[in-house]
């Protein structure tokens, strides 16, 4: 008798096991990437080597359930996978669950994606909304810096979970390189899965589409540039872990992308990867490169969306002159060759998505003979947080300073020709702080 009790003791812990350990095999995610019309990307990470899947069906037939091909995880790519979810149909949502060796993984939140809609040619381009901000730091006291943590008021993530977005665009630094990571692929690997695996990160992630652009801490060093060594192991780094629509242009590196949700279109620039130093006295001084700005412009002149959204590390029309600044500026003939060729171009409807500065604020310029140019700087998630009430940027759009950790949700609404821009930015309680609209016939050339 005891040897049966003890052999249904063992079959429990057993059986017990087996369902418990792909649980704790999960690191971070899910998280959905991009969006198109027939296709979507999910990405995940384990902690071991693992075998992952995802089971998905659409809200219209939830009785109807499909699965994604089974992938494994491997320790040279830091235990992730992306899986392209294909053959979707257009407009539709989804829920998804995810199963690791096999066995579907318990959340506590909802798994969702959706794919874009098809209203070319048949209706009005829908309205959606999305979220954006900057700079993302999560704290690890022994690697940090010594005194008072740079990251803080992570309640924020809970606000922005809680406005349902239907995508998120981070704006680089979106996590943060510290001197024991940027020097080695492994180190690189554990700074990106240290960061993604912030616990109240998880809903987020599951719940939305994300799409990114990168800054300098997650591209390098501080203030790093086309001279750091390992800048090929941080842009592989960057395609692990964000599932991007593209990366690069022309078949150079990079994480040069464009994607396009409704009627608008996000053109997402690299800051970094081609960039001069700062301190160099010789040479063209280049932000982006002259491939990198001929791509941007060919595009902007044949794209016909109301609001073309040009998203970028650091800031672009700043107008502030001071060496500690990363900001376009310290690249006069290149910013005044990209505003001169929007000009001659005659391209309409372009406003710039920009980060890094640890405050928030518009800068708009004015433009003779055209409509002016606005760049919505959203910055910092969690930070340490730089006044920006000091500097001297007379281009700032009155009542636009936010000086505190906050983030930006941008809803895009109107009928076809009629359509609105309307930026909100609010603190980490979710509590707004200002908002500014634009309508698209705003950013048109007179005739």
């Amino acid at each position: 008798m005891k040897k049966i009790i003890r052999n249904i003791i063992l079959l429990t812990i057993v059986l017990f096991n087996i369902n418990i350990f792909p649980q704790q095999l999960l690191q971070s995610g899910p998280m959905a990437g991009f969006s198109a019309m027939r296709e979507v990307s999910l990405w995940v990470q384990t902690n071991k080597f693992a075998d992952v899947k995802f089971v998905y069906w659409n809200l219209n037939d939830v009785k109807k359930k499909y699965e994604t091909a089974e992938v494994a995880t491997k320790e040279i790519d830091g235990y992730t996978a992306k899986i392209a979810v294909t053959n979707l149909e257009p407009g539709q949502k989804y829920n998804y669950e995810l199963y690791i060796n096999k066995k579907k993984i318990s959340l506590p939140y909802e798994l969702k994606f959706q794919t874009q809609e098809l209203w070319q040619w048949r209706k009005d381009p829908p309205k959606f909304n999305f979220i954006t901000g900057s700079c993302f730091y999560v704290n690890e006291p022994q690697y940090d810096r010594p005194g008072k943590p740079y990251g803080s008021n992570f309640e924020i993530l809970k606000s922005i979970y809680d406005k349902r977005a239907d995508f998120m665009l981070w704006l680089g630094d979106n996590l943060y390189l510290r001197e024991v990571d940027w020097d080695s692929w492994s180190g690189i690997l554990k700074r990106y899965t240290h960061t993604r695996s912030f616990p109240q990160l998880q809903p987020l992630l599951a719940s939305m589409h994300h799409y990114a652009t990168w800054d300098d801490h997650d591209f390098g060093p501080n203030d790093s540039d086309r001279g750091y060594t390992l800048k090929d192991k941080t842009l592989s780094a960057f395609k692990l872990f964000w599932p991007n629509p593209s990366y690069g242009i022309n078949g150079k590196p990079g994480i040069t992308s464009f994607f396009q949700w409704g009627d608008v279109e996000f053109f997402l620039l690299d800051d970094r990867y081609y960039r001069t130093p700062n301190d160099r006295r010789t040479g063209e001084k280049e932000m982006f490169g002259s491939e990198q700005i001929e791509w941007l412009i060919d595009n902007l002149v044949k794209s016909r969306a109301p609001f073309k959204i040009i998203a970028t590390g650091g800031q672009i029309l700043n107008p502030v002159e001071k060496d500690y600044l990363e900001i376009f500026n310290r690249f006069p003939k290149e910013k005044e060759k990209l505003l001169n060729l929007l000009s001659e171009e005659k391209i309409e409807g372009v406003i710039f998505l920009t980060g890094d500065r640890h405050h928030s604020e518009i800068t708009k310029l004015e433009r003779e003979g055209s409509y002016p140019l606005y760049d919505f700087t959203i910055s910092s998630f969690t930070a340490g947080v730089s006044p920006g009430k000091d500097e001297l940027n007379t281009l700032r759009v009155s009542g636009t300073l936010a000086d505190e950790h906050n983030f930006a949700l941008f809803n895009v609404s109107g009928k076809s020709k009629e359509r609105i821009l309307k930026c909100t930015v609010f603190d980490k309680n979710g509590k707004a702080i200002w908002d500014y609209s634009i309508n698209e016939n705003e950013l048109k050339i007179k005739k």
